[in-house]
């Protein structure tokens, strides 16, 4: 399985546009060669860097498993956004105090879908998702702030 994005490649500087020193929004994803039996696709985007502790910027679960793309500023229709550690549902993009950080764009297909709200967390997600995991995949985007 593959998550790619036309606006970085992997382990390279994510634009401006899709952090707070921008408009903000979600940058373009490609999804490719999820197995044939997946039920479903759960997105997690965090920064390890941060300061206090691993940092959630998106959360998102029931991907349809034939999604090939999530748009720029946008989730797959269907799917289920969570809470961040901004305190609310959707895309929060990098932000860091100071110095380069990673962030950590990691795809998980599913066997299942998870019966969540969109209230739960990253780690309702993760207590959700052990044991139905059938693959990964990661983009690892950077930024710092000038």
């Amino acid at each position: 399985m593959k998550i790619e994005s036309s606006a970085f490649k992997d382990n390279e500087f994510i634009p401006s546009k899709y952090t707070c020193d921008g408009v903000n929004i979600s940058p373009p994803l490609r999804i490719n060669e999820v197995p044939e039996n997946a039920k479903s696709l759960v997105l997690i985007v965090d920064d390890p860097d941060a300061p206090i502790k691993t940092w959630v910027h998106w959360t998102i679960w029931n991907i349809a498993p034939m999604t090939s793309e999530i748009a720029e500023g946008s989730y797959p229709k269907g799917a289920v956004e969570g809470m961040t550690d901004f305190g609310r549902t959707g895309y929060g993009g990098p932000c860091p105090p100071f110095g380069t950080h990673r962030y950590f764009f990691k795809l998980n297909a599913l066997d299942s879908v998870l019966n969540l709200i969109s209230s739960a967390t990253v780690k309702d997600i993760e207590k959700e998702m052990h044991g139905h995991i059938l693959d990964k995949a990661q983009l690892i985007g950077l930024y710092k702030r000038n």
